[in-house]
């Protein structure tokens, strides 16, 4: 399993609405590919259709190649939509992979099912799929509820939940947490590994 953050950094509204398209271009291009991918975390911007952040994760044998399209600095060629006479036509976003982190024992963490909630339609709310993982020793929960099984939402409970510990390990020495802060600082505007142009985001 591999972990992305998209990420606006420091940027204007245009960045955010980059972001946000970026992140819809990505799970495109992920179901395209036969690669699973989930939305684990997500941090909408002040505005409707932007976006600040977004953590999420790809699982399959073309997840490596994908990854390594998507990591580094995106370039979005657009005037921009939400100020006409703005003269920047350029715009930069960053998306970088996270470390790894460590396996979490399936006997660390209390699961309980229960029923989805929230759009999905008849088939989220028909059955007890939806997963709340507890780690014992930190309290550290969350939920999950984006796949139909509870098998696929338990799998991602438990990467989550290693994230979120390796987070807060390292958060005691400047850690995890600081070096994904970082990102927002290391955009490289010159060098771009994917370009989009247009207000449909096509690629370049």
């Amino acid at each position: 399993m591999i972990l992305l953050q998209i990420s606006a950094t420091h940027g204007p509204e245009e960045c955010g609405i980059a972001a946000a398209r970026a992140l819809h271009r990505l799970l495109h291009e992920a179901g395209q590919c036969g690669v699973d991918a989930c939305v684990l975390e997500q941090v909408d911007g002040a505005s409707r259709g932007t976006l600040r952040s977004a953590l999420l994760s790809l699982d399959g044998d073309q997840a490596e190649p994908l990854a390594g399209r998507w990591t580094g600095t995106i370039q979005w060629i657009c005037a921009s939509p939400c100020r006409p006479r703005h003269p920047r036509k350029n715009w930069f976003i960053g998306v970088a992979r996270c470390a790894a982190p460590a396996p979490v024992l399936e006997s660390a963490i209390r699961f309980e099912a229960m029923r989805a909630s929230g759009p999905g339609g008849q088939h989220v709310n028909k059955t007890a799929s939806a997963i709340r993982a507890t780690h014992l020793a930190t309290g550290i929960s969350v939920r999950v509820q984006t796949e139909r099984s509870q098998h696929a939402n338990k799998r991602l409970a438990i990467a989550w939940i290693a994230h979120r510990l390796a987070e807060h390990a390292e958060a005691q020495d400047a850690g995890l947490r600081a070096q994904r802060r970082q990102m927002h600082h290391e955009v490289e505007r010159g060098k771009p590994v994917r370009i989009f142009r247009g207000g449909d985001f096509v690629p370049d």
